[in-house]
């Protein structure tokens, strides 16, 4: 990759790009919304206004809490725009959680949906370091009280626009918190450049063009959901989100969206597989599924039923998607081969590789810059042990 091609690996590079290239073409529907690719920068550049409006300015960090809508997305763009840092809140975190993600994060702002205000009650946000709240929605009065100042979202007009920031591919877009397997959930940081690199590797592993629909249900504080968003702007193709997964009416909202390409999680399959067989299931475009972790047996018994092969493949939050199954393949129970620009190892506890057969642990590296994550936002120890050896 030379430096002219790493420069275009920024959120406003893409989109400018996008808009360029895919003009009319449409790229996303939600609730509250559905814009083309020419629209995508006018979206950002307007929440990036409503964004310094707040206060924020460039490396600043943006808590957001919200589900998959129109506002959702257009916060996310408006970070990339300006140079914030956006930091997505699971919308099943309580209290507890959501004061330690904004602690941690050191988040100046939170954009918040009203459907969760009441999930603020027992945060000290006092204690936090935050000067502002901005409410998506009608209900900013419930948090009146607090001892932060109380905004509605977007705090500017939506007319308003500002010039895309100065941004480098390593500068950081995304602090995304992991399940805290092993402790409290570390943020991992997500450079610019390794968004677009999810987005390039993706849509050529599943083949994404601009013909394309790209239907899923996974919420948007998750690498999935924002892939897909990344994945669209790199093709030419459109994103369908719909607010929630539900297995009785999946089927349904597939057909409704149009959608060629899905995404499902390992625990969905046999949610959808064990509901009453439909003529919804046959009746759809859908050409491809991604379907990470889903055991080989049932992904063949849920091709035989849809029609819809399930590509197996493997990344993590701190990498990318590494390894793929190949499209024309059956599922046969494995990962699939690493990609392009990825190496991966099995090691033993030394960090020596291991033979063909035996068990060890799996490193990765990237020989692409910035393709990986830059760390663990202010774990500076976790991270050296994390990327041990210059291999995660």
């Amino acid at each position: 990759m030379n430096a002219t091609e790493l420069a275009r690996r920024t959120l406003p590079a893409m989109l400018a790009d996008a808009a360029e290239r895919h003009g009319d073409r449409p790229l996303l529907r939600i609730t509250g919304a559905a814009w083309r690719h020419a629209d995508a920068p006018r979206v950002a550049a307007a929440a990036g206004a409503a964004l310094r409006a707040l206060g924020i300015a460039q490396g600043d960090r943006v808590a957001l809490m919200c589900g998959n809508r129109a506002e959702c997305v257009a916060v996310w763009l408006g970070c990339g725009w300006i140079g914030a840092v956006a930091v997505p809140i699971n919308s099943a975190s309580m209290g507890p959680q959501i004061e330690y993600l904004l602690r941690d994060s050191g988040a100046r702002l939170l954009v918040v949906e009203d459907a969760f205000l009441d999930r603020l009650r027992p945060v000290v946000l006092a204690a936090t370091p935050l000067v502002a709240v901005a409410v998506i929605g009608d209900d900013a009065a419930a948090t009146a009280a607090r001892p932060v100042a109380i905004e509605r979202w977007p705090a500017a007009d939506a007319a308003i626009a500002c010039d895309a920031a100065a941004i480098r591919p390593g500068d950081p877009l995304a602090i995304l918190y992991t399940s805290g397997t092993t402790g409290p959930a570390k943020g991992v940081v997500v450079p610019h450049a390794q968004y677009a690199a999810w987005g390039l590797n993706t849509a050529r592993i599943l083949g994404v063009g601009r013909g394309d629909v790209l239907g899923t249900t996974l919420p948007l504080f998750h690498i999935n959901a924002l892939n897909t968003i990344a994945q669209a702007v790199v093709s030419g193709a459109e994103t369908v989100f719909e607010a929630r997964f539900s297995a009785s009416r999946y089927w349904l909202q597939v057909g409704d969206a149009r959608a060629t390409v899905v995404y499902l999680l390992g625990a969905m399959v046999p949610m959808l597989l064990a509901q009453p067989e439909g003529t919804a299931e046959r009746a759809h475009r859908v050409r491809i599924g991604l379907g990470p972790g889903v055991p080989a047996a049932a992904a063949r018994a849920f091709e035989a039923r849809t029609g819809v092969r399930l590509l197996e493949g493997y990344g993590s939050t701190e990498t990318n998607f590494v390894i793929a199954a190949d499209r024309d393949v059956p599922p046969d129970g494995t990962m699939g081969r690493v990609q392009p620009g990825f190496e991966a190892r099995v090691v033993d506890v030394d960090d020596a590789e291991l033979p063909p057969g035996a068990a060890g642990e799996l490193v990765l590296r990237t020989s692409e810059p910035w393709s990986f994550a830059a760390g663990y936002f202010g774990k500076a120890e976790q991270t050296v042990a994390a990327w041990r050896n210059g291999w995660f």
